[in-house]
């Protein structure tokens, strides 16, 4: 499965640098795509996190093709199969990796309340990688829904104070 054919279709939108999100500079433009629910996470997240800390989140990987995959899991005990019942969640786009190392502790325990949050809500599932210092982070389609629904209810609040 191609990155282009996916974005031809629209399954895929782009993921750019701003000033509270960066990609990491060994990530070829060519993947640095995801689906639109998991984009929507990467710009609530990351907002979030810079209205916080006034630095941006770090993404090291996001989606990836079968080819790519098989040659990672050569060298990454981590990394899941490209086929099979349990293939990789890059693949389809809906997987973002963060890097771990450029966070501070007090930065990561703000992560970590943050995305178990959502992880409660059945929003993402999480895991933290201790071998590649990332967090794997798969995000639900229903995120979009809920974040829209969400902000929704901060406008409504807003108009009655």
């Amino acid at each position: 499965m191609s990155c282009n054919c996916l974005e031809v279709r629209d399954e895929l939108v782009v993921v750019s640098d701003t000033p509270a999100l960066r990609i990491s500079p060994r990530l070829d433009a060519s993947r640095r795509y995801c689906r639109r629910w998991t984009r929507q996470f990467l710009d609530d997240i990351s907002e979030a996190f810079y209205r916080e800390f006034n630095k941006p989140l770090w993404v090291t990987s996001l989606v990836r093709t079968v080819e790519q995959q098989h040659r990672l899991r050569r060298h990454n005990r981590n990394a899941a199969p490209a086929e099979g019942d349990i293939t990789s969640s890059h693949l389809a786009g809906i997987a973002v990796d963060f890097g771990k190392s450029p966070m501070l502790p007090r930065e990561r325990r703000w992560f970590d309340k943050y995305v178990l949050e959502l992880q409660q809500q059945g929003l993402v599932e999480a895991a933290e990688e201790r071998r590649q210092a990332c967090y794997h982070i798969m995000v639900s389609n229903k995120y979009e829904e809920w974040a829209a629904s969400r902000k929704q209810e901060e406008f409504l609040q807003e108009e009655t104070n």
